[in-house]
């Protein structure tokens, strides 16, 4: 196979993951009209445990489980179960659009964590990049305007804790297994959350909105593999500017689900943080 064709085919991998993830989030904003979002996080994460475990204990058996670094592999449990806590409950009070543009924000954290925890030198354009994107931010929130929201700062919390819980998944991504370190933070954020269960308000009898929490979980399970397949096909320099598209699934579903759509100054604010990140990635590139 040509290069050219497996980037290609990493291209259209990653278009596909992240436009699961926007019917993700989507789909977690329709249950939380109805439901807490402690009972929609935990199905993220449960029925993806157990879709993971119906598809792949067969084969990896024990292995799934095998880890060398369970203490970093706890962490960026932690790490996602607080990231989906945040940014869901983000999206509850604001439009889904810009709640996922905020979150874009978490490659421009990687590139300013990246300086004190990896001890990587954070060159100039890195931080105008980050600059940039915090301009970004601005344009959306608004704060000390009538139309922010203590919830948008939410979203930015959920881009500091996804910037951490990559940084993480860095460090241990040449001594563990991939699929291993995806089931990981499905398992312990369904401990956690299935404890809380009883404080989280009546679960749904009705077949329908049971259903689609069942498919919050097989989705977001399937956008994750497709993320990895994306990685496996095409560099991350090829792939990650293409996961600004997820803001174009957001943008849809939000304007036909809800009837959101985001004004002028948020339209710009989104470019901004757009923007930003592609400049970053591209400059990341080169300089390797």
């Amino acid at each position: 196979m040509t290069e050219a064709r497996q980037r290609a085919i990493g291209i259209a991998f990653i278009v596909a993951a992240v436009s699961v993830f926007a019917c993700v989030d989507a789909t977690a904003k329709f249950l939380m009209r109805d439901y807490s979002v402690l009972i929609v996080v935990w199905a993220r994460n449960f029925f993806q445990m157990v879709a993971m475990i119906i598809f792949l204990a067969p084969t990896m058996k024990l292995d799934l489980l095998r880890t060398k670094r369970p203490g970093i592999q706890l962490a960026r449990g932690l790490l996602l179960t607080t990231s989906s806590l945040f940014f869901f409950t983000g999206v509850a009070s604001m439009q889904l659009a810009e709640a996922s543009a905020i979150t874009f924000l978490a490659p421009l954290f990687i590139a300013l964590l990246a300086g004190p925890v990896l001890r990587e030198r954070v060159p100039l354009p890195s931080w105008l990049a980050i600059v940039a994107g915090l301009i970004g931010v601005q344009f959306i929130i608004r704060p000390g305007s009538d139309v922010f929201s203590w919830a948008a700062l939410l979203p930015v919390m959920t881009a500091i804790c996804m910037a951490i819980y990559q940084l993480l998944t860095r460090h241990v991504a040449h001594t563990e297994r991939t699929l291993t370190s995806l089931f990981y933070p499905s398992v312990i954020g369904s401990i956690i959350l299935s404890a809380l269960l009883p404080f989280a308000g009546p679960l749904p009898v009705d077949p329908w909105p049971f259903a689609l929490l069942v498919t919050i979980g097989v989705l977001g399970g399937a956008g994750h593999f497709l993320l990895i397949r994306a990685y496996q096909h095409a560099p991350a320099s090829t792939v990650a500017p293409f996961m600004y598209a997820q803001l174009i699934g957001a943008l849809s579903l939000g304007y036909l689900l809800f009837g959101d759509l985001p004004d002028g100054w948020a339209l710009l604010g989104m470019g901004i943080i757009v923007t930003s990140g592609i400049l970053l990635v591209t400059h990341q590139h080169r300089s390797r």
